[in-house]
């Protein structure tokens, strides 16, 4: 067998870059790169590997590890999880900076590869520089840490070992069920020893995305319980946009006149203004979705987690007979909700489906113009908060109504974070698919312009748009630095409120005053944080750092804004001055969170009372 001598880290590269995926006969390439920050657990490892042996693997410089990843993410989310990124990083505080982002992608199911520094393997220097030390069980490192936040985890503890890891790991993560973080643990030490690899190992492999088909026995059990359900309601998930599905969904939702809510994932399936399409469901969902929920005898998930934001903490559905019939690529999610499961690629779960229901000539009971006239009411809603005028100057909802009219609709807009989720997943009127770019599966704070980032790199003929609050760009903004470096321009839509309004709002629904949420200065009298709002200049911060940028104060200057940031041809912020607490709530929605059941407070003691009451309200599983 002819082989050939590599080390570790040489070995990896050549690995990935010869890896190819296949999905409905378009084959491409599935590792397009690696983002990486280097320290001594990898400059010399797979840095040197990638500075002299990288292939056609394009090198990408982070800022942040976290941030990194995020872009990875993004990159991964927007190219419907068919090509990604890994991220390298060094042992200690480096590697465990990205835990936070991996967890980001096992629980938003998106692929990404770390490659984290390990100590070494022969333990002949320790304790290395940022070594963790357990004195309980020496075999733990730092790496341990990301065991629970992988879908699949090792340590490469010897050169060879890396030809089953490697396989194993491509195997997650080009599986759209099992899909996530994967994290190869890579001792410095091993990273630079040498081995025979076999040149088989380094061989072309294309792997074959097989949609997965709907068994026969679960479309017949799925059809049979919806022929008897009169008012079906669809709530479309994240898996319709993977599967490509847009208009498979279309289909099935007019052949039988069902209408469709959306997930934060799955929103941007349907363009807003499909006669169907009656908007965001749950805890941030429109009045129409969530009232025909309250009514809807069986719902129709369609690539969706169930998520508590999209059940309103499982009490959005109120109908003593609802059932629930769930088409999904995974096993675990398609059991949710006690429901019938359909184990299937969204695309051909909704095609078996449609033509199993046609067989029984299924139509709902919803009477003439309902769905339309909660449709309309809605949009009527929609217009009001866009138009919204607000005394102390710009309301949250009328900036994005400003934003919304005013950038191409073929943009993408990035999002994760704070009360900006809640106002775009009711308010937005997306009309093309992918479009809408929203981690809310962690809702990570800092995901944000990382994620724009990654978006860019996705979608290079696209306008890219992050929107961001002033708490979360304080948290993590350095990967804007990146896309200036990569001469990648995305355009940072900054929401300044002050602080955290969004907890801020949450914390004073359910009693308290106002507690360590706003950024205000420290004040001598009351010995808190109550004094007047900490003045920070967002507009001149992105200046220094080479972007450019504006500020808006009122709809007009954030419509000019606008037009003078879609001219520039690097990174651009906007810093947008808007009124605390002008966002969106409410709308039929509940969102179960813990209230104490003691306090010195009566508004808490009462606030726990409601959560009681709902909780028992609430009746499916």
């Amino acid at each position: 067998m002819s082989t050939i001598r590599l080390t570790m880290a040489q070995a990896l590269l050549r690995f990935l870059d010869s890896q190819y995926i296949s999905v409905d006969g378009r084959e491409q390439k599935f590792v397009e790169g690696v983002f990486g920050i280097f320290g001594h657990g990898n400059v010399t490892g797979i840095g040197e590997a990638l500075e002299r042996s990288a292939g056609s693997l394009t090198y990408r410089q982070g800022k942040n590890e976290q941030g990194m990843v995020h872009s990875a993410i993004a990159f991964a989310k927007q190219r419907n999880r068919q090509q990604i990124y890994a991220c390298t990083s060094s042992i200690g505080p480096g590697a465990l900076n990205m835990v936070t982002a991996a967890a980001t992608a096992t629980v938003n199911r998106i692929p990404v590869l770390l490659l984290p520094g390990d100590n070494f393997a022969s333990r002949q220097p320790d304790p290395v520089l940022q070594q963790l030390e357990s004195i309980q069980d020496y075999t733990i490192s730092a790496t341990d840490a990301f065991k629970t936040v992988s879908k699949y985890w090792d340590r490469i503890v010897r050169p060879e070992q890396l030809m089953t890891a490697a396989v194993q790991a491509i195997r997650v993560l080009t599986d759209p069920a099992e899909t996530g973080a994967v994290t190869l643990a890579l001792p410095q030490d091993v990273q630079a020893e040498a081995y025979d690899y076999p040149l088989a190992f380094f061989d072309k492999k294309v792997h074959y995305i097989d949609r997965r088909p709907a068994a026969e026995g679960a479309v017949k059990r799925a059809a049979e319980l919806l022929k008897g359900k009169r008012k079906p309601l669809i709530i479309a998930g994240g898996g319709v946009l993977y599967a490509s599905a847009s208009q498979e969904l279309a289909a099935f939702a007019e052949a039988f006149g069902i209408p469709v809510a959306e997930t934060q994932a799955g929103k941007s399936a349907l363009p807003w203004n499909h006669p169907l399409q009656v908007g965001a469901i749950g805890v941030t969902g429109s009045l129409a979705a969530n009232r025909l929920a309250q009514e809807a005898d069986v719902i129709i998930g369609v690539g969706t987690r169930y998520s508590d934001f999209t059940t309103s903490s499982k009490s959005a559905f109120t109908h003593p007979d609802v059932q629930f019939v769930n088409i999904n690529v995974s096993g675990f999610d398609s059991a949710k909700l006690n429901g019938v499961g359909v184990t299937a690629d969204a695309k051909d779960g909704l095609i078996a489906l449609r033509e199993a229901l046609t067989q029984t000539a299924y139509r709902t009971a919803y009477e003439n113009g309902e769905i339309d006239g909660l449709r309309q009411q809605w949009t009527s809603e929609v217009d009001r908060l866009y138009a919204a005028e607000h005394e102390a100057g710009l309301a949250q909802t009328r900036a994005l109504g400003v934003i919304n009219a005013a950038i191409d609709p073929s943009s993408v807009i990035v999002c994760a974070a704070g009360s900006l989720p809640g106002d775009l997943h009711r308010l937005w009127r997306p009309v093309e698919p992918k479009t809408y770019h929203m981690e809310y599966g962690f809702s990570c704070m800092g995901y944000e312009i990382a994620g724009a980032f990654g978006a860019a790199l996705a979608e290079p003929e696209r306008d890219v748009y992050a929107m961001v609050g002033d708490g979360s760009y304080l948290m993590m903004h350095s990967e804007m630095v990146t896309s200036l470096q990569e001469g990648r321009k995305i355009t940072v839509l900054l929401f300044d409120n002050h602080g955290f309004q969004c907890i801020h709002n949450l914390q004073r629904s359910q009693g308290s005053d106002g507690f360590g949420n706003e950024f205000r200065y420290r004040t001598e009298a009351t010995g808190g944080l109550t004094g007047v709002y900490m003045p920070i200049d967002f507009a001149a911060h992105a200046r220094s750092l080479g972007a450019k940028a504006y500020k808006a104060n009122t709809a007009e200057e954030l419509q000019t804004a606008l037009q003078l940031a879609k001219q520039e041809s690097v990174t651009t912020l906007i810093e947008i001055s808007v009124v605390p607490g002008t966002n969106t709530d409410g709308y039929e929605s509940w969102w179960n969170v813990g209230v104490p059941e003691v306090s010195v407070s009566s508004k808490v003691v009462q606030a726990h009372e409601n959560m009681k009451a709902r909780i028992q309200a609430v009746t499916i599983i």
